[in-house]
């Protein structure tokens, strides 16, 4: 019974920091990235599938929205509006969270669609909607904070 009792304490004192963690490190939540006070609820594109997918077929995004690429290595990641329904805002931020490169109003197109490159090398793609870069002021060398993104 003594035993027992004491893996109880054990267990609930390892649930305990555990929820500390979480709660400190603001872990488990919906993955966003902000810019100062303006942020964004974000999907993950990690694996090539959903890379490859990216945003095609969306009708519709909130102004709070948005989709980030995520990259294992810094590199030039070229993108492109085929099958896109929207106009997109695309902006490439490296491995120190600054914004390297901005693509505003990227347009849908269907075929032959133009192949957009960036500027600089960076780890990380943020797409949102077509114009909010602009409207909410967001420039190269702004730094990006990231949460729940592992």
């Amino acid at each position: 019974m003594k035993k027992q009792k004491t893996f109880f304490i054990v267990l609930i004192i390892l649930m305990i920091v555990l929820l500390i963690f979480l709660i400190q490190n603001n872990l488990g939540g919906t993955p966003e990235v902000c810019l100062e006070e303006n942020c964004f609820l974000v999907e993950l594109a990690k694996t090539n599938d959903e890379k490859s997918k990216g945003l095609m077929f969306r009708e519709f995004l909130e102004d709070n929205q948005g989709m980030l690429f995520i990259y294992n290595l810094d590199g030039e990641y070229n993108f492109w509006m085929k099958n896109t329904l929207i106009p997109l805002d695309i902006i490439w931020i490296n491995a120190e969270r600054e914004i390297v490169h901005i693509e505003h109003k990227a347009q849908p197109c269907d075929e032959q669609c133009e192949i957009i490159k960036p500027e600089k090398n960076a780890r990380f793609v943020l797409e949102i909607n077509g114009g909010l870069a602009e409207k909410l002021g967001i420039k190269l060398g702004n730094k990006i904070d990231f949460y729940n993104i592992l």
